[in-house]
């Protein structure tokens, strides 16, 4: 049953974040349709980048606590890539400049939003073959 409640955990966690990047991508698409203001979105896409960074690396983490060794080789590229965003001082978005970065912008959270349904599709794959396998024992 402990083997359900990591899944489940972990399923969470995945779908915050798919929330988080879910919620980017908004703030940027009401930016190229000018409904908001470029600093109104940069301050509501800088506020949840740092969020975001940490809740993926505490699910990398959780992943080698639980001995999931394949998710967490599976996390690694995607917490390099915030690691090294944010020791490079990139992962916030420069008010001035979100214009000219706009489609770049969206094309990073595009990936990452491609990144982590890949991940919760195979989280849910676990979670179910977990649950089957504890209901026939």
């Amino acid at each position: 049953m402990g083997e359900v409640w990591t899944w489940i955990i972990s399923f969470l966690i995945l779908i915050t974040l798919l929330g988080l990047i879910v919620y980017q991508l908004i703030s940027l698409a009401d930016l190229e349709f000018d409904y908001i203001n470029p600093y109104d979105s940069a301050s509501r896409i800088n506020f949840v980048v740092l969020p975001e960074s940490i809740l993926q690396g505490f699910l990398c983490v959780f992943y080698l606590v639980t001995g999931h060794w394949f998710m967490a080789l599976l996390c690694v590229p995607y917490l390099y890539y915030n690691f090294h965003l944010y020791s490079r001082k990139q992962h916030l978005i420069d008010v001035t400049e979100i214009f000219n970065l706009l489609d770049w912008e969206k094309k990073k959270r595009l990936f990452k939003l491609a990144y982590i349904i890949l991940t919760l599709f195979l989280t849910i794959f676990w979670l179910i073959y977990s649950t089957l396998d504890d209901y026939e024992d």
